[in-house]
């Protein structure tokens, strides 16, 4: 069953965006100053005018825009208002006023923002936006393993449908996965989709992991002698990984955590040289806040994050399409796993 729904096509369209004129330079060029280390000088006048555009109609539609950390960086520093991994957002969701929510991300974000907001109208720039993880697990792959693990609990992973969130006990994000399992106090536990993160919760917890054979696209890329060869051409190399990775790609790495906590390390440790492994945007975006830092980017890309452009924005904010919708019977069960994630601190 899809949830998704629009009345337009898939990627809506757009009239052509105003020139870079002397009025946009004024309006947005303090915008470029946050960007300026990641995105070429003779990308700007490209993108200016579509980030005055969305400005302007985000005040008009009281609307908000969400971006995840994989948004490349004219969406995630020069139009987004609240940023950061699906926790973040989920979260931040909640407490939004605005009318419009936009997801500049995939669309299980998007349904998410919508099972947290029902009253809000929930738009996505581009409905082929999806998720590798989202799209290898159904609601009756979820029941099956209930009546082969009757005693088990079930937690979803973020990165689903709605639809197989409503057959779940509770979410979780790669942030919060280890305290959501631990809260359950159960021995043995269902988690799905994502296979490598179900092992990595598992040598966290010691909590008897029941896996699903779901992998990330991009993280699955990875390999444990890239890193090895990264390591050795540079000696003073930290590599951060996400627990979407294989276990052997983890084995490798110094720090393993959440794109918000990958962030954080950063942060708070500045190292010298650092390899992000997770999808390459992120590596600009956290590098254009952290310029003592240099980054090396082995660019694994997110097809479906980069549907998500900014003439996708500015067409959705002015025709209020593609909407995002969730079945009434689904949205139910799907927002109280949800809600139950965000009661666990």
């Amino acid at each position: 069953m899809t949830t998704c729904t629009a009345t337009q096509p898939a990627t809506a369209q757009s009239a052509e965006p105003a020139a870079y004129t002397p009025d946009v330079a004024e309006r947005v060029d303090h915008i470029y100053t946050k960007m300026r280390s990641v995105v070429p000088e003779i990308e700007w006048p490209v993108f200016a005018p579509e980030i005055d555009a969305i400005l302007r109609l985000k005040a008009e539609r009281n609307a908000v825009i969400l971006a995840h950390n994989y948004q490349t960086p004219e969406i995630f520093h020069g139009v987004a208002d609240i940023v950061g991994d699906s926790l973040a957002l989920a979260r931040r969701a909640v407490e939004t006023t605005a009318s419009v929510i936009v997801q500049a991300g995939v669309q299980f974000m998007a349904e998410t923002s919508k099972l947290l907001n029902p009253e809000k109208t929930v738009l996505i720039p581009d409905l082929g936006a999806g998720c590798s993880l989202a799209e290898s697990i159904t609601p009756t792959d979820v029941r099956r393993l209930r009546e082969a693990y009757p005693d088990a609990p079930v937690v979803t992973y973020v990165n689903t449908s709605a639809a197989v969130k409503a057959e779940s006990d509770i979410c979780c994000t790669s942030g919060n996965a280890v305290r959501i399992v631990e809260s359950l106090g159960a021995e043995r536990v269902i988690f799905i989709p994502d296979e490598y993160l179900g092992k990595y919760v598992a040598g966290q917890t010691g909590v008897q992991i029941i896996t699903w054979a779901g992998h990330c696209e991009v993280h699955e890329r990875f390999t444990p002698q890239e890193l090895i060869e990264y390591r050795g051409a540079f000696d003073d190399l930290c590599i951060i990984a996400h627990p979407e990775c294989a276990p052997e790609v983890l084995a490798e790495a110094d720090f393993v955590g959440s794109t918000s906590q990958m962030i954080g390390f950063v942060r708070e440790k500045q190292p010298d040289r650092v390899l992000l492994v997770t999808e390459c945007s992120m590596s600009d975006n956290v590098a254009a806040e952290a310029p003592e830092t240099e980054f090396v980017r082995p660019c694994n890309l997110c097809p479906h994050m980069k549907r998500v452009t900014l003439p996708g924005i500015r067409s959705s904010l002015e025709t209020l399409e593609p909407e995002v919708t969730v079945d009434p019977g689904v949205a139910v069960a799907a927002r109280l796993a949800v809600e139950r994630m965000l009661e666990v601190q």
